[in-house]
């Protein structure tokens, strides 16, 4: 089944605003929250679609990438999510719900916080991000301990519940006729504390580790993609999911070509006599070399398109174009034989050498002046 417009899902113009996509995203998400609808599936799917429409046109990346490629272009590892439970999305979006409904997530205030994203910088070769690879990169990141498994507590002891807020994360604050719901300051929401903390974690729950992690680079991708790793970020204090681990590509530039989106651009010299004469012209591509045809009277700048010769377009399928653009390069020295041939052409073209058309046009402005240049500074 085909998805529905982002931007018709949130009810909003294709030039909205951040601040508008944010408050469109609120209204739905109050609307069709599970609380307010228990055991409503319509209710339910709406929720998650308007979840997965904010994740991509909250983020400058992802909604340029929609404007111009639709769902299609979101199918790499920087796409959009499908979120297969509303847990998924309070676990994504908990700090929005927090300021939407002055708590974690709607299903209680002891609900964990995800963890933290984290963020690595990968420099590729031209030739791997024209045609794809993968690397393994090392990631330091906080997991859970194994002494505590992950509680915070001293082995043989156990968390104890918060006495502020008396398990439930939440303090309730009275103001006249109305009660204010806020994060527990005591145990951050958790429900419980530790009195005995682990001496290995210092009661933290986390301990440091560098893990290996596969990144597989999908072709075509550019400089500054940003791919999206699942569940590879740090752990969660309170034992919620992953964070995500966000891998920026830095691509070197090729020696050959210049990359612009899907296209390449090549700069082919040609002398002279090959512009005037026309040839077979041998051309690099990615994929080795082609002949191309120069036609006659080829000038500096004319240029010839080869059809799907340039970079794959991310999960698409098809290809940019290679352009070549064609610079006549005159010699500066010439043999006396050569001077000879030159100024037959010259003579048998009626190309006057003496005084150049530039000259010449030059001389019939000053008499349509009236006089010459001479006097002009007096």
């Amino acid at each position: 089944m085909s998805k529905r417009d982002y931007y018709e899902v949130l009810e909003v113009a294709r030039d909205a605003s951040a601040k508008d996509i944010k408050t469109a995203y609120r209204k739905l998400a109050m609307q069709y929250h599970p609380d307010r609808n228990p055991g409503d599936d319509v209710a339910e799917a709406n929720f998650k679609d308007a979840a997965e429409a904010y994740e991509v046109l909250a983020d400058d990346d992802k909604r340029a990438t929609y404007d111009r490629f639709g769902h299609e272009g979101l199918r790499s590892g920087a796409g959009s999510a499908s979120y297969r439970s509303v847990d998924e999305i309070f676990e994504q979006f908990g700090d929005i719900f927090g300021d939407f409904f002055g708590f974690g997530g709607g299903g209680g205030g002891n609900r964990a916080a995800r963890g933290v994203d984290l963020r690595m910088d990968l420099e590729l070769e031209f030739e791997e991000a024209v045609f794809g690879t993968s690397r393994d990169i090392v990631v330091p990141r906080h997991v859970g301990c194994g002494d505590c498994e992950g509680s915070g507590a001293a082995p043989g002891t156990s968390r104890v519940p918060c006495h502020t807020c008396h398990g439930r994360g939440q303090v309730h604050h009275a103001q006249g006729f109305f009660t204010l719901t806020s994060t527990c300051p005591k145990c951050q929401g958790r429900g419980s504390i530790v009195e005995t903390p682990c001496p290995t974690c210092s009661g933290a729950g986390l301990v440091r580790e560098e893990r290996s992690v596969h990144v597989a680079i999908p072709a075509g991708v550019d400089d500054g993609t940003r791919l999206r790793l699942r569940g590879e970020g740090e752990s969660s204090q309170g034992g919620g999911a992953r964070g995500d681990l966000y891998v920026f590509l830095r691509v070197r530039p090729s020696d050959r070509f210049e990359r612009e989106g899907s296209d390449l651009h090549f700069r082919a010299p040609i002398s002279f006599v090959q512009a005037a004469l026309g040839c077979q012209l041998t051309i690099p591509t990615l994929e080795g070399t082609e002949v191309a045809t120069v036609p006659p009277g080829t000038q500096t700048g004319d240029q010839i398109v080869m059809r799907e010769r340039g970079v794959p377009r991310v999960n698409r399928g098809a290809r940019g174009n290679l352009f070549i653009h064609f610079f006549v390069e005159i010699p500066r020295e010439l043999s006396e034989r050569q001077r000879e041939l030159l100024q037959e052409f010259a003579d048998d073209a009626g190309i006057d050498l003496t005084a150049s058309d530039a000259e010449l046009e030059q001389s019939d402005v000053v008499e349509e002046l009236g006089g010459d240049d001479s006097n002009a500074a007096e």
